[in-house]
């Protein structure tokens, strides 16, 4: 039950990095159309008729963004590490709970993320833009955040079932 707890979060965690890293570096969060045309809205690029061109203006929600979905796939990923350490050293480690740690984090931060993007999103782009919706690495974006969360959840209950269980004794029967 103890390797269960602790490989399920573990490869919830490897799913929820590989999720965030494609939802992170892909152009689809957002799609709508421009002078007739359907174009594309990324974290780092816009496209529009199939050609890409970087952001030329900083704006602060897209900063944050960046930043709390750069800090979540860091998060995630030594929460992983630290997961696929334990094996190795038994599962009996602190580094099962530091690796839940670091995975609740990762889902936090891209909370954060998911959070502030939305909430820009509808506001001021719903408001210029009649047609738009949300695309895939948006929606795979909320995918990751639930299973960081579920990654960190596993290995802190296989945490806690190692603590919770009792020391053999070293006294024989008598």
């Amino acid at each position: 039950m103890l390797y269960t707890l602790a490989g399920g979060g573990t490869l919830c965690g490897v799913a929820a990095l590989v999720l965030l890293i494609v939802s992170t570096a892909t152009d689809f969060w957002m799609q709508y159309r421009y002078s007739g045309s359907s174009a594309n809205q990324g974290l780092w690029r816009f496209c529009i008729n199939h050609k890409c061109h970087a952001h030329t203006i900083t704006v602060a929600f897209w900063d944050a963004t960046r930043a709390f979905m750069l800090l979540a796939v860091l998060s995630c990923f030594a929460g992983v590490v630290l997961g696929l350490s334990a094996f190795t050293n038994g599962t009996k480690n602190r580094r099962v709970r530091t690796g839940a740690i670091a995975l609740l984090l990762s889902g936090f931060l891209a909370l954060l993320a998911l959070a502030i993007y939305t909430g820009v999103t509808v506001t001021f782009f719903g408001k210029r833009f009649l047609d738009w919706r949300f695309s895939w690495s948006y929606i795979i974006g909320w995918v990751a955040i639930i299973l960081a969360f579920a990654a960190g959840v596993f290995q802190l209950c296989a945490y806690q079932r190692t603590t919770a269980e009792p020391a053999p004794s070293n006294s024989p029967d008598s």
